[in-house]
C-alpha cells in the first residue's frame, strides 16, 4: 500500500506558541516532513523498556489517537513522512557503557530479556513500531542508537535530496528524544514545530516543561501547537 496525495496543499499560518508557524508565512506540503519519533512498543507498548522501568504508559501512549490523525493528514497533503526507532544492534556494539549501566540500574537493562524480547535491540518485538502508527511503503524508516534522530543516521541527507525545509514533530518522549531531535533540526536550520497532543513523557511535568522551553526567547527552537491547528491551518 502506497500513500494517496489527493492535493498539494499549503500549510499555514498554524496557530502557535509563541508565533504563527511557520515564521515564513506557509510552506508547500511537499517541502514538509511528519517526524514521527519512537512510536515503539518499548516505549508504549505493555512488557516493554518504559513499562519494565515501572513508568504509566498511559502517559507516553496519550498521543497516539492524535498522531494517528495527523498522520493520515500528512499522508493526503504529501508530506514526507519519517519514522525513528531507537534501538542497538544485536551485539550491542553501538550501545554505550553508560547507558547500558543506567538502564540497568533501574531495572531495565537494555539487551536484556523481557516480555517482548531484549530491551531496545533491533529486531526484537518491542522495537518495533505500533501499529496505530505504523509506517506503510513509501516512507522513511530510520534507525538510530541514541537520543536524537540525527545523531549517527542519515536523516539530514534524507531531507535535503527531498529539499524538506520544515518539520512537524511528534513522538515519545517529548522532554528526551522529541527535544533532542528538535534541538539538533534547529541547529540545522529547520523550521520546527512540536505538536503538543503528538507528544508525551512518563512524567506529565516534563512534558509540560520541555513545550515550554521551546517557547522561550521568541521560539529558541522553533514553536508548539496542536494537530488540530495544523489541520486547520492547511489550504489546497
Amino acid at each position: 500500500m502506497t500513500a494517496s496525495v489527493t492535493t498539494r496543499a499549503r500549510i499555514g499560518p498554524v496557530a502557535a506558541n509563541p508565533y504563527p508557524w511557520p515564521y515564513d508565512g506557509s510552506v508547500d506540503a511537499a517541502r514538509t516532513a511528519l517526524i514521527c519519533i519512537d512510536w515503539q512498543v518499548d516505549f508504549c507498548g505493555p512488557g516493554g523498556y518504559v513499562d519494565r522501568m515501572g513508568y504509566d504508559i498511559g502517559l507516553t501512549r496519550a498521543g497516539l489517537p492524535a498522531t494517528a490523525a495527523m498522520l493520515a493528514h500528512a499522508r493526503a497533503t504529501g508530506m514526507l513522512v519519517v519514522h525513528t526507532r531507537e534501538g542497538h544492534a544485536p551485539d550491542l556494539s553501538d550501545l554505550p557503557a553508560n547507558k547500558r549501566w543506567r538502564s540497568a540500574r533501574i531495572g531495565a537493562e537494555i539487551g536484556s530479556p523481557g516480555p517482548t524480547g531484549r530491551i531496545l535491540v533491533r529486531g526484537e518485538p518491542g522495537w518495533e513500531i505500533v501499529p496505530e502508527v505504523a509506517p506503510i511503503e513509501g516512507e522513511v524508516l530510520l534507525d538510530k542508537p541514541g537520543k536524537g534522530a540525527f545523531y549517527a543516521t542519515n536523516l539530514d541527507l534524507v531531507l535535503r535530496t527531498r529539499q524538506i525545509t520544515h518539520l512537524i514533530l511528534t513522538g515519545i518522549t517529548t522532554d528526551v528524544c522529541v527535544h533532542t531531535t528538535m534541538r539538533e533540526a534547529n541547529d540545522r536550520g529547520y523550521e520546527c514545530l512540536v505538536l503538543s497532543d503528538c507528544t508525551g513523557a512518563t512524567d506529565p511535568s516534563n512534558h509540560t516543561a520541555a513545550l515550554h522551553m521551546v517557547t522561550m526567547q521568541g521560539g529558541v527552537f522553533g514553536a508548539v501547537a496542536t494537530s488540530t491547528a495544523v489541520i486547520e491551518g492547511t489550504t489546497p
